[in-house]
């Protein structure tokens, strides 16, 4: 425990017993390394990539990419085609993790290919907006639909709806700084869950597929229903909805042999996240029609309520639970981004330290805790996320280029996954593409967006670059990552 401090020890004196335990549970004193541990196995990858790629959009409104597809049939090429470009970008990334061992994601690759202020103005934009709004967002996902099932046939109130969603991410930062373990064994949980609201789905979809609904699939590809000019803003759509394949590289440092592991998640997710969104949306058209399917709010409801009758009140339960383990997993993934971070000098140093027995970075975990609670009850979080929907696709095309640019300046960097040069640059074409879209459909929002973003620079020389900084700034500095380590009762990872 914490004893002392003096200026011998720059640190708080900490003795050696210390368990990852689960919250309630008894510590069993032992000495250990004060650590992240390497706890992702290739089932606890899957269910983190898996996990947070299925949120609630294919239960509530996968109707974007066919009003833009204009077909049946051009709808589930698009769904297909855009699993086959993320199955792309995840294996550049497997590349990228298995030469780069270290956690923390876009930040790490751009950081090593193009130094740290690009480095930098990713954090920038991820702590300032991206994340906490994106938190925010699948969050209140979660609080309406847990609610709805209590409050049917009547509308959900709004200040019910945010006061669950508050409860629901406090309760996501509590799990995640109490235990790496757990955390991990409520996303696989999470994970199955809503793979199994999938299979009841897709089971008596096909079930009826095979009976002989196919009316709905006649002609699927009608040459004058394809909509040519809508079919970028189909492939943006279905990009949007396989993101979430990069998290395990967010953990790189906590997979059990990353070797091995990061590749073989990666592939297997994308397999099963494809084959589960195309086979869903092919239940969907067996008992709805193009308009019926366009005319649904919560698709998933509409298909319950016409083929199962009352059980379809246990979809918005399974909805809830979805949003619940995207949120739990993008939280493990992108705290270990502020991790490491800190690590680099991009952060306080006391969000590089671990806590003494729970063996988690417990002030990466909660540095978002408070801009999300803001924003979720004071923010425009849909025009935030309009803001910063491009800058996703511009680092990421940036990280995937940056995997083209250290072939030929690192050429003897050790890759022990290796991809062909060709899936890199059709995927970093794909992201440049998807920039351009969001800037030619809407450059207002992203214009601001990206004015945002270049705020970084200005703070990038006034907060990392300048060596000489005013004494009361260091003071205080000082004086909150000490208070801190304290308070939180951490300490730097033992190398």
């Amino acid at each position: 425990m914490i004893s002392e401090w003096n200026s011998e020890h720059p640190h708080p004196v900490v003795d050696s017993t210390c368990q990852d335990t689960a919250p309630g549970q008894s510590l069993d004193p032992g000495p250990c390394k004060v650590e992240l541990k390497r706890k992702v196995t290739v089932l606890r990858g899957i269910s983190i990539i898996v996990g947070t790629i299925i949120g609630a959009g294919i239960f509530i409104s996968p109707k974007g990419i066919l009003k833009n597809s204009g077909s049946v049939g051009m709808s589930l090429v698009v769904w297909v085609t855009c699993g086959v470009l993320s199955l792309f970008g995840a294996l550049c990334y497997a590349e990228l993790g298995t030469s780069i061992k270290k956690s923390g994601g876009h930040y790490t690759y751009i950081l090593e290919a193009f130094g740290p202020q690009m480095a930098f103005m990713r954090l920038w934009a991820d702590m300032i907006a991206i994340r906490p709004a994106g938190l925010a967002v699948i969050a209140l996902a979660f609080g309406r639909y847990i609610l709805e099932p209590i409050f049917m046939p009547c509308g959900v109130p709004e200040t019910a709806i945010k006061l669950t969603t508050a409860i629901g991410i406090t309760a996501v930062m509590y799990i995640n700084s109490m235990s790496v373990s757990w955390t991990a064994r409520l996303q696989i949980f999470l994970t199955c869950s809503k793979l199994l609201a999938m299979v009841i789905i897709i089971i008596p979809g096909l079930y009826q597929l095979f009976k002989g609904e196919t009316k709905n699939f006649q002609n699927a590809f009608e040459v004058g229903a394809v909509e040519f000019m809508g079919l970028p803003l189909a492939f943006y759509s279905g990009m949007y909805a396989y993101a979430g394949w990069f998290y395990l590289n967010f953990v790189t440092e906590e997979v059990d042999n990353p070797e091995r592991t990061v590749p073989l998640a990666i592939c297997i997710s994308m397999v099963i996240v494809t084959i589960c969104y195309t086979l869903t949306n092919v239940a969907y058209y067996t008992v709805m029609s193009a308009e019926e399917l366009l005319a649904s709010h919560a698709v998933a409801v509409t298909f319950a309520e016409k083929l199962m009758g009352h059980f379809s009140l246990v979809v918005p339960i399974f909805v809830s639970l979805s949003c619940f383990g995207s949120m739990n997993g993008c939280l493990f993934a992108f705290s270990r981004m502020f991790y490491v971070a800190s690590r680099e000098g991009h952060l306080p140093e006391v969000f590089s330290m671990i806590h003494i027995r729970r063996h988690t970075p417990i002030a990466a975990v909660i540095i978002l805790y408070p801009i999300t609670i803001l924003i979720l009850f004071l923010g425009d979080i849909y025009s935030l996320l309009n803001f910063m929907s491009f800058l996703r696709w511009l680092f990421i095309g940036m990280a995937v280029v940056g995997l083209i640019y250290l072939r030929y300046t690192r050429p003897d960097m050790p890759r022990p996954f290796k991809v062909p040069i060709f899936i890199p640059a059709v995927f970093s074409f794909t992201c440049f593409f998807m920039v351009f879209l969001s800037l030619y459909s809407d450059p207002v929002n992203t214009g601001i967006g990206f004015a945002i973003s270049l705020t970084g620079i200005p703070a990038y020389y006034i907060f990392i670059a300048f060596h000489t900084k005013p004494k009361w700034l260091l003071r205080l500095s000082d004086f909150v990552n000490r208070s801190l380590q304290i308070l939180l009762e951490v300490v730097p990872a033992e190398n």
